[in-house]
């Protein structure tokens, strides 16, 4: 650790670069040798391709986490009973996949619409309107 005294501290050009202490004091700590070289190996392996890509997957895992903590209250459980705890997590997890679904941009291959059926082709030779449900044929 490095200690510096006003009257160090207060004449030196960088000083606003280095601390924004009302007294001017500055006190700096060096880790070990050993953890500073264990940090700087970590901060490059952390520029790595490999290692983005995992940490892209847990990223994603740690946002559905705090969505679901934070977003839909499961921090705490309305049921008593690990069974009920577990029905309100499968129900509340299936809700979420659902609003994400109905989020999602409608498909650009839509599927084409089905054949008419035998007697739609019937009514469309005769040029008979299509009744509006089978409920008022009668009537």
């Amino acid at each position: 650790m490095a200690r510096f005294t006003k009257s160090q501290c207060r004449p030196c050009p960088t000083r606003a670069q280095c601390t924004s202490t009302a007294d001017g004091a500055r006190t700096v700590g060096f880790p070990p040798r050993e953890l500073r070289d264990l940090q700087l190996r970590f901060r490059t392996e952390q520029q790595t391709p490999p290692w983005k890509g995992r940490y892209a997957i847990r990223s994603g895992v740690e946002g559905t986490v705090n969505e679901f903590a934070h977003g839909h209250g499961m921090r705490r459980c309305r049921y008593r009973g690990q069974g009920k705890a577990h029905i309100q997590h499968v129900l509340t997890a299936i809700a979420v996949n659902i609003e994400r679904l109905s989020k999602l941009p409608p498909a650009e291959n839509a599927p084409a619409p089905r054949r008419p059926t035998a007697f739609q082709d019937y009514l469309d030779q005769r040029e008979l309107p299509l009744p509006k449900s089978w409920r008022t044929l009668g009537t």
